[in-house]
């Protein structure tokens, strides 16, 4: 059985999607369940100063747990942290995210909302708007009780005794420190370069377009002090063969929300800002596309001054139906005002059966709405699509301009049956995108699947996408492939897999489908890597093939050592086609927390939530593939990414490189030293997990010594990866972040890890010997 992303959300996660659009005091739902206790740390106060120490101000830690700065100093010296460095403005706005994860199981939501300096309205958007947030935190709010500095106990001493010393012993070299700040990438990615990088030219695929590696999703366009597309980054997209990158935007932000002018304060702004960044991208050659998800859903509020509007409801909110003339004119008149004050637009593309709640029929409820009941949901979704092109060529009369942005028609969500009868009621002026790989049949370990989407493990198309692509055509679209081509949530903690002979072949089989646009890849994906280059090779030229490519690529990357990080991506693309592929597998498994989970003595009672919150929940991480098939997997790609990368060093080791190239070939082989690292703890958790709960009912006293013998390897093997991971973050800030995530862990994160293994080595372990 295969889940598409939409069922994955409704079953796995604790909630349903309709709970991402929520009033403010819903936006903290609980049901009651604890906030997880951390033994591994003396006291709540202890894990807090942990986790915040060098993400936030001490003075912010200080307020908010009713400290004195010194206070905070004092007890970090205790706990054997190093000295604190300065939380520039610039990385308290890029990591919010990772601020929140952080503390979800900590702090209340008074106490959160003092952290970050926010109000409740600006948490309730972050929640909802950046990607999902809400959703990847498990759609609930565990019961914190409020944190506060006090003096310690007696047998909190203790245990600050205890963790003062694992903290000596394990990291006598030094504690895991960033070396290279984080967000250093932004600075180096951000800087014009002293060669003019070259851009690509034309290709066969048009468009190219992913998402920029390192924008903010919530709210792009009103960011005061960050600039998400700085020229140094844009120049790069454009030498990496990208023509064009998209923003996330809610229409009521960006134009008038005529029944209620308060919900789109600052809009005109916003318009403004997007046609500067318009202008200023223009000038490298990338394009910006808008992504269409509206009419958003309103609280049931708004429909008591309005019940005219009212179409389906779900929860607290309801849909401003879009078969009523006043909300199709609202559309319309939105895209004409947005084209009209900024027509250099590259387009648009919309989704109209997404995680979000938009028409009444974008979660297949819409016979429950008089007026769209009559018509169906491809009646609904064709006509929501005329009005945007619609509303898009009013905009473009307007700006007396002939030719303007266009619109891609995402079949994402629709369920079958609806392509047949929506596409052919399509303009044909708009283009019709399918997720290349979706419907894919692959056999993994032994056991059948059906792909989803984000794969690079798996080479598209398949055979949904080809059909799809193919009533297009007959009916005058164009055609549009989604793929993930620089990484996807089989891993995202990386800038890019270095799954290249994949990665080409793809682009392969895409060029010979004839598809015409490619969307390089969802919020991830968007750095500048040989992977986005080789795509762009592949575009360029009718007959290369994918070997051609890659081998060109990596001699203009690494010089004399291209032919031997040729050989290591083949041999990284056999390993990585041996992932063991489920939706399920690849958002709920810690692919992406890698070696930072932490481990659990008892079970959690958590579900995995969506590439968020992994927890214990080995039964989710799974999928549909027996636990010894999903570890043996797991181990497969690891080892072979372990055994490439330290071919490639030893191959390149006696090269005489430039110190350019000789860095980036260190950076290549630390990004699949991470994989294989994540990988490898991946199997290691599945492993803990399984030993742990058979140990709990096994009644044999040598069966359970083997169990215990078990989990103590993996806890010290545990140890070494996280000491092992933090080296290698410590070196290179783009390792363990993602765009719409911030980083997925910190170098605090894997030391922390280290003292949890240690704790369950040095006060677990013994305890389970005693009772046999």
């Amino acid at each position: 059985m295969t889940f598409t992303r939409k069922e994955f959300l409704r079953t796995a996660t604790l909630a349903t999607a309709g709970l991402l659009a929520v009033p403010s005091s819903f936006a903290f739902r609980s049901i009651g369940k604890q906030a997880l206790a951390l033994s591994h740390f003396p006291d709540r106060m202890h894990a807090f100063l942990w986790r915040n120490w060098g993400l936030v101000t001490v003075d912010r830690l200080a307020a908010v747990t009713g400290a004195k700065p010194a206070d905070i100093y004092t007890l970090a010296a205790v706990m054997g942290l190093p000295a604190v460095k300065e939380v520039s403005p610039d990385q308290k706005q890029r990591s919010y995210l990772t601020v929140i994860r952080r503390n979800w199981h900590l702090l209340p939501r008074e106490q959160m909302l003092e952290l970050l300096g926010w109000t409740d309205e600006q948490l309730t958007f972050t929640l909802q708007e950046d990607d999902f947030f809400y959703i990847k935190l498990g759609s609930m709010k565990p019961e914190c009780e409020p944190v506060r500095f006090g003096a310690s106990s007696e047998e909190v001493r203790k245990r600050e005794k205890w963790l003062s010393g694992v903290v000596r012993e394990e990291f006598a070299t030094g504690f895991p420190q960033h070396k290279e700040p984080l967000f250093q990438f932004v600075k180096e990615l951000s800087r014009a370069q002293e060669k003019k990088a070259e851009r690509q030219g034309s290709s066969g695929f048009s468009p190219r377009f992913g998402y920029a590696y390192f924008a903010l999703f919530g709210d792009p366009l009103l960011q005061q002090d960050i600039d998400p597309y700085p020229d140094g980054y844009l120049a790069q997209m454009s030498a990496s063969g990208m023509d064009g990158t998209w923003l996330h935007i809610v229409l009521s932000k960006l134009t008038p929300f005529p029944w209620d002018p308060s919900v789109s304060e600052h809009w005109e702004q916003r318009l403004e800002n997007l046609g500067k960044l318009v202008e200023r991208a223009g000038k490298h050659g990338i394009g910006i596309y808008l992504y269409l998800n509206e009419p958003r859903f309103m609280p049931l509020a708004f429909f008591e001054k309005h019940p005219e509007l009212k179409g389906v409801q779900i929860g607290e909110q309801a849909a401003l139906c879009t078969s009523h003339p006043d909300v199709q004119k609202y559309l319309v008149d939105s895209m004409a005002m947005i084209t009209s004050r900024v027509p250099g637009l590259a387009g648009f593309f919309s989704i109209t059966a997404s995680e979000n709640h938009t028409h009444c029929w974008s979660h297949g409820k819409g016979a429950e709405c008089p007026r769209c009941s009559k018509r169906g949901p491809s009646a609904v979704i064709a006509e929501l699509n005329q009005l945007y092109l619609k509303g898009i060529s009013q905009g473009l009369v307007v700006a007396k301009v002939e030719r303007g942005p266009g619109l891609i028609c995402w079949d994402w969500g629709w369920q079958d049956g609806w392509a047949e009868e929506i596409i052919p009621a399509l303009p044909k002026s708009a283009a019709l995108m399918s997720v290349s790989e979706w419907d894919l049949e692959i056999t993994r370990g032994g056991v059948q699947n059906k792909v989803g989407e984000y794969s690079i493990s798996s080479v598209g198309p398949g055979p949904r996408a080809t059909k799809h692509w193919d009533i297009a055509r007959k009916n005058g679209l164009k055609t549009i492939a989604k793929i993930q081509a620089g990484c996807t949530w089989e891993i995202a903690a990386v800038p890019y897999i270095p799954a290249l002979e994949n990665v080409a072949q793809h682009a392969e089989n895409l060029r010979n489908a004839r598809v015409d646009g490619l969307m390089l890849g969802w919020t991830l994906g968007g750095y500048p890597s040989p992977n986005l280059e080789v795509v762009a090779e592949m575009g360029n030229s009718k007959t290369i093939t994918g070997k051609e490519a890659m081998l060109k690529v990596a001699r203009r990357r690494y010089g004399a050592a291209g032919d031997a990080v040729t050989k290591a991506w083949q041999q990284y693309s056999e390993g990585f086609s041996e992932f063991p592929y489920h939706i399920g597998v690849v958002y709920s498994a810690p692919l992406q927390a890698g070696p930072s989970n932490l481990l659990w003595s008892k079970p959690t009672g958590y579900k995995a939530s969506m590439v968020g919150l992994p927890y214990d929940d080995v039964n989710s991480w799974r999928a549909n593939y027996p636990v010894e098939i999903f570890i043996s997997q797991m181990q497969k790609v690891a080892r072979r990414f372990e055994h490439a990368q330290a071919e490639l060093r030893r191959e390149t080791a006696g090269l005489k490189l430039p110190a350019e190239l000789r860095k980036a070939l260190t950076d290549e082989c630390g990004v699949a030293e991470t994989i294989a690292i994540h990988y490898g703890s991946v199997a290691n958790q599945a492993s803990f997990v399984v030993a742990r709960d058979k140990l709990a009912i096994e009644k044999d006293q040598r069966k359970a010594m083997e169990l215990i013998a078990a989990i103590e390897g993996v806890l010290r093997n545990e140890i070494t990866l996280a000491k092992r991971m933090a080296q290698l973050q410590g070196g290179d800030s783009r390792l363990g972040f993602e765009a719409s995530n911030h980083y997925f862990y910190v170098c605090n994160d894997l030391a922390e890890k280290v003292i949890n293994c240690r704790d369950l080595l040095d006060h677990w372990l013994p305890e389970l010997r005693s009772m046999w």
